[in-house]
């Protein structure tokens, strides 16, 4: 029976959105029952909103974007070798649009955001319905994928103190700036295959994808054994992508 779903209580008052998030970290699955009720999901939107926004401005007058990008290629070698064959006038525009970009995107991320969920909601619904016969709504995954990142709003956090804490900006990774996974704590020459599987099992990291395993099967309706099987078998595919890509950097 340790494999049963629990099922909502009809008797139970329904949870704010403040009881929601206060009980995605200490009794998740009662929120995840209250998405059962209401697909709502706009208050984990906005606090992730308030600690990106609050993360770009950390870096932006902290280490400066110019900076954060200037890391990003010397942590990839081949692309600062790529960078150093053009001409330098090619260099400076080069490096003043990718600076642009970096920046662009990191203060749309949540809009981009927005849509990266909408696709991953549809593929876990997809895999939990027709792979393990559950009852999952799409705006319910939706509302889940929302909660289930709070985590990473902690380590959103973490990195705002880090920064006006006094980090180095020599030693910023805006892909990896808080060491709450190994590859943080590994030299910059280490292998990036084994670099990128190091920082993919980040504490935070995996403390969402427990957070998913346990939504998909109250959401879906499935066995716990099953919603770990889609939801793990989903990062561990993602995660085999990252180390394969990082072979070319």
């Amino acid at each position: 029976m340790a494999d049963a779903v629990a099922q909502p209580d009809a008797s139970a008052p329904p949870l704010s959105e403040g009881q929601r998030v206060i009980d995605t970290f200490i009794a998740p699955s009662k929120t995840f029952m209250d998405i059962r009720r209401s697909a709502s999901w706009w208050l984990p939107f906005v606090i992730g909103c308030v600690v990106t926004f609050g993360l770009a401005y950390a870096i932006q007058t902290k280490i400066t974007w110019e900076k954060a990008y200037d890391n990003i290629l010397k942590q990839s070698p081949k692309q600062m070798e790529r960078m150093e064959q053009l001409p330098a006038d090619q260099q400076t525009r080069s490096k003043t649009i990718a600076e642009n970009f970096t920046k662009y995107v990191f203060w749309c991320a949540p809009v981009a955001g927005l849509i990266v969920v909408v696709v991953m909601a549809a593929v876990l619904m997809a895999t939990i319905n027709f792979g393990f016969g559950g009852k999952a709504k799409f705006g319910q995954m939706f509302a889940l994928f929302y909660y289930a990142f709070l985590p990473i709003s902690i380590k959103a956090i973490l990195g705002i103190v880090t920064i006006f804490a006094g980090l180095d900006p020599d030693s910023f990774n805006m892909n990896n700036y808080v060491g709450t996974n190994l590859g943080y704590y590994l030299p910059a020459d280490f292998s990036k295959p084994l670099m990128a599987l190091a920082t993919s099992l980040d504490l935070f990291t995996i403390w969402m994808v427990v957070l998913l395993t346990i939504g998909c099967a109250i959401i879906g309706n499935i066995k716990k054994g099953q919603a770990a099987i889609a939801v793990w078998g989903w990062w561990v595919l993602l995660t085999a992508f990252g180390v394969v890509g990082a072979m070319f950097k």
